[in-house]
């Protein structure tokens, strides 16, 4: 499977989203392949990690977030469930499963009832090493300062605001990837 050509269908080159998003994308997938190389004892699914990382964020176009230049009219924490549904709709469900997983360190049900966020009632934690990898390497880079890698201590303050617990997990990731 080629991402650009799944890029290309839902996001039109030469455009400010196009370039946000592959510049993202590509950083996300760049790190997470360093991870698989530094780690090669992990042995995962290398070109599967190439491919998701690629289009991990594939449901934002769908959202409404301007600043950086989406147009859609979903919340922005709809875009992982949207890019599910994408992605399983062009049938590669296993890739639209790390869309879906991907938003902080994940999201359990629990926490999608108690704070009543506007996307489906299921677990969407990653599982898979290959989804755990994609999950962590993406908290490294924003849409906002492309190009840019976030240092841990940051990242640790941005995920401290959506509950200790995500702080932990990251934590414990830190410990397997780094």
């Amino acid at each position: 499977m080629d991402p650009l050509t799944i890029i290309r269908k839902y996001y039109k080159e030469g455009t400010k989203l196009y370039d946000i998003y592959l510049s993202h994308v590509t950083s996300v997938t760049d790190k997470a392949l360093s991870i698989t190389r530094n780690h090669p004892e992990l042995a995962v699914d290398v070109s599967f990690i190439e491919e998701a990382g690629m289009l991990h964020d594939i449901g934002i176009f769908q959202t409404n977030a301007p600043h950086i230049a989406c147009e859609g009219s979903f919340p922005y924490i709809c875009h992982g469930y949207l890019g599910r549904e994408l992605l399983t709709l062009e049938g590669f469900p296993k890739h639209g499963r790390v869309c879906e997983r991907h938003t902080g360190t994940g999201l359990s049900l629990e926490t999608i009832i108690n704070r009543k966020l506007p996307i489906p009632h299921r677990d969407m934690r990653p599982v898979s090493l290959e989804e755990k990898i994609i999950c962590f390497a993406d908290k490294f880079y924003s849409k906002s300062q492309l190009g840019k890698e976030k240092p841990i201590k940051k990242i640790r303050e941005n995920l401290s605001k959506h509950g200790w617990h995500q702080v932990e997990i990251f934590d414990e990731w830190c410990e397997i990837f780094l």
